[in-house]
């Protein structure tokens, strides 16, 4: 019996085509309308997003995709490029595409590549290293969608997350030590994750736990001590409870509490984009600095480093 050709899907959140009104606000309607995301009755979101958030947001986001944006395009674009080629290069017999959720490349997009390539079996890795439903759940949805449509399937592998995994635990264990090195050791060490609403974990989310296991992992990796690192959670919207503490209270707090120097690594984001760039590395740094910081390090994501390239074949290949 022949062995099924084997495809590789990676899959992330998604990103305007262009840093103008116009793209995020196409962007935005796709996101924000996925009930995986907000979930409030359609009735009362719809209107509320057409004809208040839209308008209103999509301005303001559109000029802050104006700062981080490159000559090659969004940087989580960019970065997720880098991977799919890098891995693409580690894997030559093996077809790698990159879709995202949102925006292009569309989910559709890359499946019509990998059919176009005879594939039978395909290995999908969301690029979230934690589970969510808001994340990981709605990557599965819109693969879903898309087989819906097809009268061919092919076998799927669908990697639900990594938050664990020795690999990664060590990559982000090199880049904080790498920090340290170049930069010196901070009074604390704050690891930073996307936030979702704290009723999504109360109905069964594990994202909160599976962030806290990549934290423990990576705290006994160092050796640092309790008193050394502290978990927040960032990026939150709108009027509903949150998972706590917030990344931006901690640290418009934490210079009274005489913490002065701190590192900050976002470990769920496998690519840096605007939630790091712009909302981690400057926002919450002047926060910090304003309240009396001293100094305010941002370690960057994993992004296209050797060794996050090693995980994502070890990833794949095991499967």
């Amino acid at each position: 019996m022949s062995q099924l050709k084997t495809g590789i899907l990676l899959v992330n959140l998604g990103t305007p085509d262009a840093p103008t009104a116009k793209a995020v606000k196409r962007y935005l309607a796709q996101f924000l309308h996925d009930r995986r995301v907000v979930d409030t009755n359609r009735f009362i979101w719809c209107p509320l997003l057409h004809w208040i958030i839209l308008p209103s947001r999509s301005p303001k986001v559109a000029k802050l995709y104006q700062e981080v944006w490159t000559d090659e395009g969004s940087p989580l674009l960019v970065y997720s490029r880098k991977q799919q080629q890098a891995l693409a290069a580690r894997l030559p017999d093996t077809p790698v595409e990159l879709a995202m959720t949102y925006g292009s490349p569309s989910v559709n997009q890359a499946l019509e590549r990998l059919q176009r390539q005879n594939v039978q079996r395909l290995v999908v890795l969301p690029m979230y290293p934690q589970y969510s439903c808001s994340t990981t759940g709605a990557a599965w949805d819109a693969l879903s969608a898309e087989f819906k449509k097809r009268r061919d399937l092919p076998e799927v592998v669908f990697i639900r997350d990594y938050a664990q995994h020795p690999q990664y635990i060590a990559a982000l264990a090199q880049s904080i030590k790498a920090s340290f090195v170049q930069h010196g050791q901070p009074d604390l060490l704050l690891f930073s994750y996307h936030g979702i609403p704290q009723r999504y974990a109360n109905e069964g989310d594990d994202y909160p736990l599976r962030c806290e296991a990549t934290t423990q992992a990576v705290v006994a990796a160092l050796g640092l001590s309790e008193s050394q690192y502290k978990m927040t959670y960032q990026s939150r919207f709108g009027r509903e409870a949150w998972l706590q503490p917030y990344t931006d209270e901690t640290l418009k707090a934490l210079p009274a509490q005489g913490v002065k120097r701190v590192q900050v690594i976002c470990p769920g984001f496998s690519a840096d984009c605007l939630e790091t760039i712009e909302e981690i590395d400057k926002q919450n740094r002047e926060f910090f600095m304003a309240q009396g910081g001293e100094s305010y390090r941002y370690i960057p994501a994993l992004n296209d480093s050797p060794a996050h390239i090693d995980l994502l074949q070890a990833l794949v290949t095991e499967k």
